[in-house]
């Protein structure tokens, strides 16, 4: 595309744009600088497979399916799809478009729509930092794993090893084994005891010693994610050629495998039997909102950064539906590939599947499945092919949280960093292994909950809020859609303005204050978090959030000019209605 000269914003705090379609022509000259220099994708199926691996992560593989059993089995899906048509995608397909036509990163792109919310810029690069400094930990779990997988007992399969407690309890291929409420498989026992070495920890106040092993794990991780994103686009877009597609293939697999097991139908019927009197209980419609936002992924700055590299007349619209179908069938279909497996284990255990279902989040996939893969034919395979999906399903969130980073620092200070990308991107990796240090202890796996419960949760939905409201009522609805018309031709259609104005503002407030009205106490492994950890991380949670309204004061110091001025859009335009007059 030909470059065309960027427009700078004087004296206003906001983007211009007039509240109606007056001054605009029927295809309106983008505003935005492009130029040749900038990335490019090499092909259009290197961004699909970007945009699908960042959004299809571990939690499709352990959230979805617990969500959808504990509200309503198959009534939970509709729920789920009126939030992903009404919130979801909309967040989704705005994002894609906004990176595509800015094409720049999360902090540099508010000079272009409204200035005085570049904070939140900010605010994402700091809530990417803190999902790097616990999400690659738990990679390295599967790492861990992987490596473990190679012998011809897995480690899991017995309560003979060192690690192992009075309490082990094996009862696969035995007969009249009493389970108690103290009573722990070997599959539990290798994970708390080996793995994470949690006993040796009294909490958050003595979480013990880094554990080498782990450590390892994490540098082998981010030295793959460091070759993988040291050259840009070029070279992540073709890693992903098999870190986004790997996980069908194991997928499909692992389905066929769980089908064939005794009692996989237990686990289906247990899946998808509908209770429909759960949908008149709040918190299952507050449970399909906030899978849906955090499944799909806007507001972490990826899918800016991802479609910024995207050719100016490319389909965005048709990406956003895409990659979201994609995206929730993958949830789907997991079900089956866990519950299946959960139905056999209850057949073994010749017990309900309800009371084989009761771990969630990362027990799932390093207790519950690894226990009943033990106990397969072919033990060894699958186990091995199974963690390596899990170490691609975590790669690709990594890349594309980091490259989210990469590249709204680098768009934000191109004349310092444009030549040295490969610096920047190691130092960035540094960073982000040494933060993650105090995650790789023998009380790490509580600072990964705090971190994903408080440095994730509520900041990440709350700048989405702000970010669909500077859009569409600060930069203007019409404004918006009038630049998705230059790039595709035609303007969006009223549901999706209704949408981007209403309804997804509204799913997200729904979200935070539900979540401000019914808190729930923090555990993990039969350890309540203290109050002063509770505190902790409402200090990590602000520490994001609080460059918004600190940005905001600096502008307001900063730009000249009277109170109204300086807090209102100039609606002055050029003939085009593209430009402030200056």
């Amino acid at each position: 595309m030909p470059h065309q000269e960027q427009v700078m914003v004087h004296g206003n705090l906001c983007a211009p744009g007039p509240p109606n379609n007056a001054g605009y022509n029927s295809n309106p000259v983008p505003v935005i600088i492009q130029t040749e220099s900038r990335d490019k994708w090499s092909k259009k199926m290197d961004f699909l497979l970007s945009v699908i691996g960042f959004a299809v992560d571990l939690g499709n593989v352990w959230r979805f399916p617990y969500i959808c059993y504990q509200n309503g089995g198959g009534a939970f899906l509709i729920p789920y799809v009126l939030m992903a048509v009404f919130g979801g995608v909309p967040l989704f397909y705005m994002e894609l478009a906004l990176g595509q036509f800015h094409r720049t990163g999360a902090i540099s792109i508010w000079k272009h729509i409204c200035p005085i919310f570049k904070g939140i810029g900010f605010a994402i690069c700091i809530i990417a930092l803190y999902v790097s400094f616990y999400y690659n930990t738990i990679i390295a779990w599967a790492l861990f794993y992987f490596y473990s997988s190679f012998s011809s007992t897995l480690p899991w399969t017995s309560c003979d090893n060192a690690w192992n407690t009075e309490n082990c309890t094996n009862y696969f291929g035995k007969d009249n084994v009493t389970w108690t409420n103290y009573s722990r498989s070997p599959a539990e026992e290798f994970y708390t005891r080996n793995v994470l070495a949690v006993h040796e920890s009294s909490g958050l106040g003595d979480v013990g010693y880094i554990r080498w092993q782990l450590m390892l794990c994490l540098f082998l991780i981010f030295t793959i994610v460091y070759f993988s994103l040291w050259k840009g686009v070029k070279t992540s877009g073709k890693v992903v050629w098999v870190t986004a597609t790997l996980p069908y293939v194991v997928l499909l697999i692992l389905m066929i495998r769980g089908a064939t097991l005794p009692g996989a139908w237990k686990g289906v019927v247990f899946y998808l039997n509908p209770k429909w009197e759960k949908l008149k209980e709040t918190s299952v419609w507050v449970d399909a909102a906030a899978q849906i936002f955090f499944s799909l992924g806007p507001g972490f700055g990826v899918l800016l950064a991802l479609s910024s590299y995207n050719p100016f007349n490319n389909n965005c619209y048709r990406d956003a539906i895409v990659t979201s179908l994609v995206n929730c069938l993958t949830s789907f279909v997991s079900g089956f590939v866990i519950f299946t497996v959960l139905g056999y284990m209850a057949e073994q255990r010749n017990v309900n599947v309800e009371d084989v279902a009761r771990d969630k989040g990362p027990s799932l996939l390093f207790i519950t499945y690894p226990e009943a893969i033990a106990n397969m034919v072919g033990s060894t395979f699958f186990a091995v092919i199974f963690f390596v999906m899990m170490i691609t399903l975590g790669l690709d969130s990594t890349f594309g949280g980091l490259e989210a980073i990469i590249t709204a620092v680098m768009d934000e200070y191109p004349d310092t960093l444009s030549h040295r990308r490969e610096l920047f991107v190691l130092g960035l990796v540094v960073v982000c292994f040494l933060g993650s240090l105090s995650t790789l202890t023998n009380g790490g796996a509580y600072v990964v909950k705090l971190l994903e419960e408080f440095g994730v949760g509520s900041p990440i939905i709350a700048i989405v809020f702000l970010e669909a409201t500077a859009v569409s009522w600060f930069y203007g609805i019409n404004r918006f859609s009038n630049d998705i018309k230059s790039m595709l031709g035609y303007t969006p259609g009223l549901f999706w303005k209704v949408c981007w104005v209403a309804i997804s503002p509204a799913f997200l407030a729904y979200i935070i204050i539900s979540s401000l009205l019914n808190p729930q106490p923090l555990t993990l492994f039969d350890y309540e978090f203290p109050d002063w950890s509770i505190t902790v991380g409402y200090i990590i949670g602000a520490s994001s959030f609080m460059w918004i309204p600190i940005y905001m004061v600096y502008k307001l110091v900063w730009t000249p000019g009277s109170l109204k001025q300086r807090t209102l859009p100039d609606i002055h335009t050029d003939s085009m209605g593209l430009s402030p007059i200056p």
